[in-house]
């Protein structure tokens, strides 16, 4: 029911999207051809005004998805609703523009400043009212649903009081069942919405009959549902749906969906992001990007190599084995910017390293003379452009480490090889590499555990500018 909801919300608000945003496409148009006095005229063909409504329509929803704007809706703030709503405006509006200068569209500024204005503005108050909206819908058109919660613990009156906050959803609590063979009488227990009345489990099938239940919810603990089968079964007989709150291990933050195999249902915990359509847009874009990357800018690699050949002995390409995803090695590559045995140096060095795991030594002098200034541009990072087209490596993503270094992590620490390494990541905006081993690792779990298409290009553009400066790094 809940994730149902959910979903439903999700397309409803997308299709108000684009009824929306056709409207406000229109207004502009009107508005934009009643101003005669302006420089240029200016007018659609029908053809016209369907590419630039489809490329609208398409910018506009795809960046609600991207940024997950559609989540929030119907339960935010208002101020997360009018934030989300100017990001997702804005990231539209730079597609739209970029749609016009590809395919020259020569389309007038005011009017896509009119345009702009009025999607924001209709957008934003039917957003403000939604939440409102939705409750009324409910209320008159859908129809109410009934639930019951067995057991009575901590857990279930939590489960309890989040159902007594969904009652905007058209949930009703209606009371508890208790699952002690012999009870004893039950005072109602008191909530903020009311009070609800305490049966024995052993009553249900007489409830069913004279009542009308339409959900149970099982908070009980784990080792209690296997003496429930007889309850589970006469709940489907009667067609009652039936649910199990699985909070059995409250300290685990994984995602949790139900998946088939056949015929045997499986509870999945997913600590790492699993969202397979999410995670296939982050690969194409992953590759349109180190592609286009690799053709712009390889006159700038070649330059590099030679420089790299001419500055010392030893081959302009080095090579190492890498962990990348789920601990998968792969051939790591970047400009050589260290001397040709550094490798065979490493022990003399380790001494001087500022992290106990992963090697980091300021100043090192096994570093070339091109090394260096390489190294404080990241440009010795670029070969790493055909690890990600190769698939090893993602633009975003937690910095892959060597085996040995791997072999040293706390337990903790080994989630951050559940998500593809990357060129860059949240430690790149915050000190690079004077940032300590630990608040590093802390950091992948962030990105990890806060994972989106939005977080990647915020990062990727929030990069640049760290890189370009050379800030952070050794």
């Amino acid at each position: 029911m809940f994730s149902n909801q959910h979903r439903k919300a999700k397309l409803l608000f997308g299709l108000s999207d684009i009824l929306l945003v056709a409207v406000a496409l229109e207004s502009a148009y009107w508005v934009r051809l009643s101003l005669p006095n302006l420089r240029h005229n200016f007018y659609f063909t029908t053809e016209q005004k369907a590419l630039v409504l489809g490329i609208a329509l398409f910018a506009w929803v795809l960046s609600g998805y991207w940024l997950n704007v559609y989540e929030n809706l119907g339960i935010g703030q208002r101020r997360v609703i009018f934030r989300d709503l100017l990001r997702q405006t804005g990231y539209a509006s730079v597609a739209l523009v970029l749609a016009e200068y590809l395919l020259r569209l020569d389309l007038s500024r005011p009017f896509l400043l009119f345009f702009t204005a009025f999607a924001f503005a209709i957008i934003l108050i039917f957003r403000f009212a939604s939440r409102r909206l939705v409750g009324l819908i409910r209320r008159e058109f859908g129809a109410l649903r009934f639930v019951m919660i067995v057991g009575l613990g901590d857990r279930a009156l939590q489960l309890a009081r989040q159902l007594e906050a969904a009652a905007d959803q058209g949930i009703r609590l209606k009371g508890f069942f208790v699952i002690d063979p012999n009870p004893t009488p039950k005072l109602p227990i008191r909530l903020a919405n009311g009070s609800y009345p305490v049966h024995p489990i052993s009553s249900l099938a007489e409830l069913l009959r004279q009542e009308i239940i339409d959900e149970v919810v099982f908070s009980v603990e784990s080792d209690a549902l296997q003496s429930l089968e007889e309850v589970f079964l006469q709940c489907d007989e009667e067609g009652v749906r039936t649910r199990v709150a699985v909070d059995f291990f409250p300290h685990v933050n994984s995602e949790m969906y139900l998946e088939r195999l056949g015929s045997i249902p499986l509870l999945t915990f997913a600590a790492a992001p699993d969202d397979e359509v999410r995670l296939f847009l982050k690969r194409l874009i992953d590759v349109a990007i180190a592609a286009l990357a690799l053709v712009l800018l390889s006159p700038l690699m070649l330059l590099i190599a030679a420089a790299v050949r001419l500055t010392s002995p030893g081959p302009a390409i080095f090579r190492q084995i890498r962990c990348g995803l789920n601990g998968r090695r792969f051939t790591f590559y970047k400009f050589r910017s260290m001397a040709q045995d550094a490798e065979a140096r490493r022990a003399e060095v380790l001494h001087m390293s500022k992290r106990a795991t992963a090697t980091k030594i300021p100043n090192d002098p096994r570093l070339t003379s091109i090394g260096r200034f390489l190294r404080r541009f990241s440009l010795d990072e670029l070969p790493q452009l055909v690890n990600v087209v190769k698939g090893d490596m993602s633009l975003v993503g937690p910095r892959p480490a060597i085996p040995e270094e791997v072999a040293l992590y706390e337990v903790w620490q080994r989630r951050r090889l559940r998500m593809r390494p990357g060129l860059t990541c949240t430690w790149a905006l915050n000190g690079r590499d004077q940032v300590d081993f630990e608040t590093w690792m802390k950091m992948d779990m962030q990105y990890i555990d806060n994972w989106s298409l939005g977080l990647d290009w915020k990062i990727i553009f929030r990069t640049i500018p760290q890189v370009v400066l050379g800030k952070g790094a050794n």
